[in-house]
């Protein structure tokens, strides 16, 4: 291909609202173009990359043994209502109505799509696993898009589904995606930690992240030398022994608990200054509004009149609020929370909310004596002794509180934030964090869709059963931003052979007489080796054309000059040094390398 064939303008400076690099490095290259917020055309080079990606995907996925599907990107509302997710899913989710008034939407994840797809014609244990995937278009109406490609509305997905007889078979599936999921990242080049992750709205009974270390990643990744790495939405951590200010463990007391007065003194910080005590003795006890739960509550009697909603098979609470408790210096994990309570979100309660729940202000919330709202304690309650607590009246708190003594809980939980000197639950050697993005996703769901979906197929002994499901994700754009940002230097983009636009540029410092006649020559000859090259036959400065390949990043730059002939000049794009090969031998010697780094990415 020759530039003049392709049309591409490239940009001096990057779009102020390009904050990232590979968001920068993407539009200064023309890579892609904004047509809207969150919306980005892929141009012709920037496709090129992009085709490579969902080549090697598709390539290790068929190898894995799953197969391609293509399911339309809009659906019929009804299979999300049937799923119980058309209001859960809540305001990412592009909802629309034809001409005949059906709600349609646009998949913002295709669960339903599949579950509905694939129980058709499902009668029999023999046509199990079914193991799909599609990469496809994909809708969610982010509050704030950014970061280019990176966070959008619309982006594409790799998302892979299975139908399993059993969580033996399902298992089986999990571990072969996460087995193609390294290989792949491997093939791009990315050094990618497999994480515990939360299955957040997804749902389901286990989930593993495949991150990218990145300065600015979404997530924070609690890690241990030992090899623990967890999400910190899931990072659990070892038990810690609660210390008195002197050092010593708290110790359990005889006396009841009484009041005192603390006027003024309604933050952990401030009651640890007024009491002269360590964090390790207050117990803080917050209120929050949890939404769409979807937990059984009926057997805790102040839930007994909270309202329900059933929407297809699914039957939650719109609205529940409950208390949890957990020692001071600690602080309560959303993410774990609402995995508790099988619900689309947790908020704290406003002040209005806390005051009518508790009778007191925000800050001076208690377990003993609450009994309007179920009470969750985080594990880290049950080795206090001795502590102090909110009375749930203004200025006052309570001390000598004994947990189980003074007080019970509806259930103990880890909703506990994991931190960095936090103890690893493996090995006991504090965590250490970094910040990271999450490129691909495997969840175990289980029998979340199928269930509520009306799934059966006649298993071995003739008896009607529910398959369990796998779901698995990889975000390609993401991929494909995630590799620039880990892959450039200040000059521009620095591709992997395997994902390059091209894997050859050819410069020469000016299109015609011998310069044009080597330049030719060994672009035929590359190209009859399988090579993908291209050829820059612009009336350019040198300087121009010399920038704008370095923008782009091709793996290897081939400058012809008169000077240099015979020879030519051979670059790699991430070696600082060049070297003189001859023009006859250079075809040869460029393949060669070429097929070596290919070799070691795909080893």
């Amino acid at each position: 291909m020759k530039t003049s064939q392709i049309p591409f303008r490239t940009l001096r400076e990057a779009p102020a609202e390009a904050i990232i690099s590979s968001h920068q490095l993407m539009m200064r290259a023309d890579l892609i173009r904004k047509l809207g917020n969150g919306l980005y055309t892929y141009m012709p080079l920037g496709l090129r990359a992009y085709r490579k990606l969902e080549n090697i995907i598709r390539q290790e996925l068929d190898a894995s043994g799953a197969m391609e599907f293509k399911p339309t990107v809009v659906v019929p509302g009804d299979i999300w209502k049937e799923s119980g997710r058309w209001d859960t899913m809540g305001a990412q989710m592009l909802k629309a109505q034809n001409r005949q008034q059906q709600d349609m939407v646009v998949s913002p994840t295709a669960e339903e799509a599949y579950t509905a797809i694939m129980k058709q014609g499902l009668t029999s244990y023999k046509q199990l696993p079914i193991n799909c995937y599609q990469i496809n278009t994909k809708y969610r109406d982010e509050i704030r898009p950014r970061y280019g490609v990176m966070r959008g509305r619309e982006f594409n997905m790799m998302d892979g589904y299975s139908l399993n007889a059993n969580d033996e078979s399902l298992d089986e599936t999990y571990q072969a995606y996460a087995k193609a999921y390294l290989r792949i990242f491997k093939r791009l080049g990315l050094k990618v930690i497999p994480v515990k992750a939360d299955t957040g709205a997804m749902g389901g009974s286990g989930s593993e992240e495949f991150m990218v270390e990145s300065p600015v990643g979404d997530d924070t990744l609690i890690l241990c030398e030992c090899g623990y790495a967890a999400n910190v939405e899931k990072a659990s951590c070892a038990k810690d022994i609660p210390l008195d200010k002197n050092g010593n463990p708290l110790a359990a007391t005889d006396k009841p608990f009484e009041e005192i007065k603390t006027p003024g003194v309604g933050t952990i910080a401030d009651l640890e200054k007024f009491l002269d005590c360590s964090q390790h003795s207050l117990l803080k006890t917050l209120i929050y509004k949890a939404t769409n739960v979807s937990l059984d509550l009926s057997g805790i009697e102040c839930c007994k009149n909270i309202k329900t909603f059933t929407e297809g098979n699914m039957t939650f609470y719109p609205e529940v609020f409950v208390a949890v408790c957990i020692r001071g210096d600690l602080d309560v994990n959303e993410a774990k929370l609402a995995g508790l309570l099988k619900a689309s979100e947790v908020t704290l309660a406003t002040a209005e909310e806390d005051m009518r729940i508790t009778g007191a202000p925000v800050g001076y919330a208690g377990p003993v004596g609450l009994n309007n709202v179920p009470v969750i304690a985080d594990n880290s309650v049950l080795n206090m002794h001795d502590f102090l607590v909110g009375a749930n009246k203004a200025d006052t708190h309570l001390v000598h509180v004994e947990y189980g003594r003074d007080f019970k809980v509806w259930q103990t939980a880890d909703v506990r934030t994991a931190k960095a000197g936090d103890k690893c639950p493996v090995c006991g050697k504090p965590f250490y964090t970094s910040r990271g993005n999450e490129l691909g996703h495997i969840f175990k769901l289980g029998k979340k869709y199928t269930q509520s979906m009306g799934v059966t197929y006649l298993d071995v002994n003739g008896k009607s059963s529910v398959p369990t499901m796998g779901c698995y994700g990889i975000g390609v754009d993401r991929v494909l931003a995630s590799i620039i940002e880990s892959f450039h230097d200040e000059h521009g983009i620095i591709w992997p052979m395997s994902v390059a636009p091209y894997q050859v540029a050819i410069v020469p410092i000016k299109y015609k007489d011998s310069m044009k006649e080597a330049a030719d020559r060994l672009y035929d000859e590359l190209s009859k080796l399988g090579i993908e090259v291209l050829l820059d036959d612009r009336d350019e400065r040198p300087g121009v054309k010399f920038n704008d390949m370095d923008l782009m990043g091709y793996p290897v730059r081939v400058t012809i000059g008169d000077k240099n002939l015979p020879n030519v000049e051979v670059k790699l794009r991430n070696q600082s040094d060049a070297q003189l090969v001859p023009l006859e031998e250079a075809a040869a010697k460029i393949a060669q390398t070429v097929k070596a780094a290919l070799d070691e990415l795909n080893a």
